[in-house]
């Protein structure tokens, strides 16, 4: 979609225009930033002042929401990456008061992810060593633009005691986001971290009532949201991402419709806002026929759907609102190629393919700045 974009072009985008209510946090559109981790923070977990304009040039660039890059909850076991930012301590929260104070300033919601990496952390300043579900050790291979190397190492199984632990993180990271001024938190439920982990056959080998069927695999989550409504009160919005496909596993899938109409029925249950579906490609069907993931979620939860994958061409993303597979849509690479996307699409400008380098070799953001500077 260029600077010729037609009449019947626009009647379709429009969509994404419309304006959005989620949980009673009203949006100018239907355009979010996904959450991309960045690895830009300082050592101790404090967001920067380059982060600060990474994410006010999105709120500048007409986007109606942005979500925060995955945020570690504690000082125990959840950070996952060196230089990630964290709402682990009321320092890392008071870093983030004035950049939400910018975000908001142009007139956007911001929300934080809160998410523990359990098993596939790389790496964590406070504990030596990883936990999981089980003593299973991930498969494939750290990532490297986040300063990872060779394979994760094996976990140990996590107690109860250490997984009320992770549970209470949520909750009390969840009230620091508040206290910064954030309008929500999104709990990251996706792409094979610690929610993620327990939720999957195999990686979760547990007996007790933390393993074997879906609702007690999901059990970990349910209490994790019900920790953080009960921690932030009725006001303030919660979501939940989930996904099939991890970060170390690309093209795992669950058992079928039966378990994805029953995990969403679980969560649809649950005090939330929203849910936000990741895969590769939003609109694909989620099993090889059929709806896809996106659609699987609206209709057994009940709930609206943030969907992203791949949904950087506009009238792909507005016809999956169309289709009432989704209510907003997240864009990444798109979002990163033009932090003014939404605008770009107004007004017909050009909209470029996303250059690779900008996370080779590290994806932060002096490597993104380097890139586009022509370096």
């Amino acid at each position: 979609m260029g600077a010729e974009t037609t009449s019947a072009e626009w009647a379709i985008t429009a969509r994404l225009f419309d304006p959005l209510t989620l949980g009673g946090l009203e949006m100018r559109n239907r355009l979010a930033v996904a959450p991309m981790t960045r690895v830009s923070a300082t050592e101790a977990g404090h967001a920067t002042d380059r982060m600060a304009d990474y994410y006010v040039a999105f709120a500048e660039g007409g986007f109606g929401l942005v979500i925060t890059e995955g945020l570690y909850t504690d000082q125990l076991w959840s950070q996952g990456y060196l230089y990630q930012p964290g709402l682990a301590n009321d320092a890392q929260r008071d870093g983030w008061k004035p950049i939400v104070d910018r975000v908001h300033g142009a007139g956007v919601r911001f929300i934080a992810q809160l998410m523990h990496a359990g098993a596939l952390s790389q790496s964590n300043r406070f504990r030596a060593g990883t936990r999981g579900p089980s003593a299973v050790r991930p498969v494939g291979q750290q990532m490297t633009f986040y300063r990872g190397s060779g394979e994760y190492p094996l976990p140990v199984e996590m107690t109860n005691a250490e997984i009320e632990e992770a549970v209470a993180g949520f909750a009390s990271a969840a009230v620091r986001a508040r206290a910064a001024g954030f309008d929500g938190v999104e709990i990251h439920g996706a792409n094979g971290y610690l929610l993620d982990q327990f939720l999957t056959g195999g990686v979760n080998q547990r007996t007790d009532v933390y393993g074997g069927e879906v609702a007690n695999r999901l059990r970990i989550t349910i209490e994790a949201v019900e920790a953080v409504r009960a921690a932030v009160g009725p006001d303030f919005v919660v979501g939940v991402r989930s996904s099939q496909g991890k970060v170390n596993d690309f093209v795992h899938k669950w058992r079928g419709h039966e378990e994805a109409a029953e995990i969403y029925a679980l969560l649809g249950r649950l005090p939330l806002d929203y849910l936000h579906t990741t895969e590769f490609e939003a609109w694909q069907p989620a099993f090889g026929e059929g709806p896809s993931l996106a659609a699987l979620a609206k209709r057994h939860s009940g709930l609206p759907v943030l969907a992203n994958g791949s949904l950087h061409d506009p009238v792909r993303a507005a016809e999956l609102l169309s289709a009432h597979e989704a209510d907003m849509v997240t864009l990444g690479r798109g979002a990163l190629t033009h932090a003014d996307w939404p605008q770009r699409v107004v007004e017909g400008a050009q909209l470029s393919e996303f250059d690779r380098r900008i996370l080779s070799p590290l994806a932060n953001l002096e490597n993104a700045d380097r890139i586009q500077a022509g370096g």
